[in-house]
């Protein structure tokens, strides 16, 4: 069975009208609320809005974290680098280029204390990669700092908006095992991406995947009600003997139901994933 997980502060109201970002005052909530909806694990996040009070940043924090994931049985496994969407390197000037990629290279030392094995970093959005100098930049920053990520044992996992092919050559350029490709199911339908395309050309290196829903063109809506080919996604992946597992990243609900809709959410999922399993095996 594949491991379904949330993206951290969805479980609770947003926090200071802010869609996604590390929930300062109530994290601890949301192993317990992840257990009553039925998930799996819980992928953590690292911004500038949080860095402060992350419980990543001391040994105290992250004792309290594994402690909780144990209580709850639920999983951190992964961890979503936002604070590189804030402060993006590819508008960086050179001596803060420098102390981003200090800080990378610190919270994959933190991610191995915690037990995280992946980081996705976002190249998107205000961080998106536009040229080929930006990509070259991209390619030096990641030779560098993947030998760090091979002996912390953590991941990374590219995400960005690239055209498939223009992906796939970043991801051929650097063609170390601990470099992955992070697969955004709302990203992709919002650019007019076709999921076939995406999969021939850098399939094997997806790594992660987060499950949204958007239209072409448009912002994020309930699953199953925008342009995503969810089932085609799925059905790719398991052709590619997928077994990363599935991160929800879903619109936001009405706030104060926040639960309810994450169990719903993964209950459509999981329905996907085990029509998938009963047509392959009838299909046999």
């Amino acid at each position: 069975m594949s491991r379904i997980a949330i993206m951290q502060g969805r479980l609770l109201p947003p926090e200071d009208g802010r869609f996604q970002c590390f929930p300062r005052a109530q994290w601890e909530q949301e192993f317990g609320h992840a257990a009553s909806a039925g998930l799996d694990a819980i992928e953590w996040i690292y911004d500038v809005h949080g860095a402060d009070v992350n419980p990543l940043a001391s040994d105290e924090g992250i004792a309290r974290m594994r402690s909780l994931s144990e209580r709850h049985g639920i999983a951190v496994v992964s961890l979503c680098a936002d604070y590189f969407m804030d402060r993006p390197f590819l508008k960086a000037d050179t001596l803060e280029f420098a102390e981003l990629r200090e800080r990378l290279v610190w919270l994959m030392e933190r991610c191995r204390l915690a037990g995280i094995s992946r980081i996705v970093l976002p190249f998107v959005d205000a961080s998106q990669i536009r040229t080929v100098e930006q990509a070259d930049r991209v390619t030096r920053l990641l030779s560098g700092v993947l030998p760090y990520a091979s002996a912390c044992r953590v991941e990374l996992h590219l995400e960005t908006s690239l055209a498939p092919a223009r992906f796939a050559e970043l991801l051929a350029a650097i063609p170390h095992p601990m470099l992955k490709a992070n697969y955004d199911s709302g990203n992709s339908s919002s650019l007019g991406y076709d999921v076939r395309q995406e999969l021939a050309e850098y399939g094997p290196r997806i790594g992660s995947v987060h499950i949204k829903d958007r239209v072409c063109g448009g912002g994020t809506v309930p699953l199953g009600s925008g342009d995503a080919d969810i089932r085609g996604l799925l059905a790719g992946l398991a052709d590619l003997s997928y077994a990363g597992g599935y991160v929800l990243q879903v619109a936001r609900s009405t706030a104060g139901e926040e639960i309810a809709w994450a169990r719903a959410n993964r209950e459509y999922l999981q329905h996907e994933l085990e029509q998938l399993r009963t047509f392959s095996g009838s299909a046999r």
